[in-house]
């Protein structure tokens, strides 16, 4: 009976043995944590972020250099593949700017006639301006529309793929410009909810890849080219393929 371990003993015992496991099992936690965890969600943002937003800006700009539209949206992937999901998502190709359209414009929309392809203003981005515009009429009426931007930008990722860097807002009219007196189309505001109406139009579409770059800008309240005001939660939302 004299060998027989106390309770004071066996409470030392096992004390010592949970302080062992826990140094023992506690590097072997951080690595499988560390290799399997950490480490491979670092590398796939790094390799999910373009190198196009290390180069570009946050808004786009008039050609008398007015900071215009915020960028709130982008594509990364081919021309061909952003064409078809800009018009499977029933978003179409905006005519360019000449004399016939732009007399035809300002007609209908004095006359209320749809012009689902009516031309949109240029804007520019890094000197360049929009590579293509997108449109959705809205009620019949080319005063009315929702509309996107983009602009090819020169760098390529990985998988040599380019991105292509967006504006999304709603004409909600044409009046006046509050900066040059021209006439114009006025957005509205809440530029995030056609940039959000957007990317619901391209789920309904087909499959698609969604990341959000958050912060993209500060979350802010604005003006774009023409006077007319804004607001932004700051965020970019790129899409591509699967």
């Amino acid at each position: 009976m004299a060998n027989e371990l106390t309770p004071v003993h066996k409470r030392s015992l096992i004390r010592i043995a949970v302080i062992t496991g826990v140094l023992v099992l506690a590097p072997a936690i951080s690595y499988f944590s560390v290799a399997y965890e950490f480490v491979p969600m670092a590398w796939r943002f790094v390799e999910r972020r373009h190198p196009a937003l290390d180069s570009i800006g946050t808004r786009a700009f008039t050609s008398a250099g007015i900071p215009g539209d915020p960028l709130n949206v982008a594509f990364v992937g081919s021309e061909d593949a952003l064409h078809k999901k800009m018009l499977g998502a029933g978003w179409y190709p905006a005519d360019p700017i000449t004399l016939r359209s732009s007399l035809r414009i300002a007609r209908d929309s004095l006359l209320h006639k749809p012009y689902p392809d009516a031309p949109v203003s240029d804007l520019f981005v890094n000197g360049q301006k929009q590579s293509y515009a997108f449109e959705q009429a809205e009620g019949g009426n080319p005063s009315k529309r929702h509309h996107v931007r983009f602009w090819r930008t020169p760098d390529i990722d990985a998988l040599d793929r380019p991105m292509w860097i967006g504006a999304a807002t709603f004409d909600s009219g044409v009046g006046l410009s509050h900066t040059t007196g021209q006439i114009t189309h006025h957005i509205a505001a809440e530029v995030d909810r056609e940039r959000d109406k957007l990317i619901t139009d391209l789920q309904h579409s087909g499959e698609i890849v969604l990341r959000w770059i958050e912060p993209f800008q500060k979350e802010l309240e604005g003006r774009n080219g023409g006077g007319d005001k804004f607001k932004t939660d700051g965020r970019l939302v790129v899409f591509s393929e699967q």
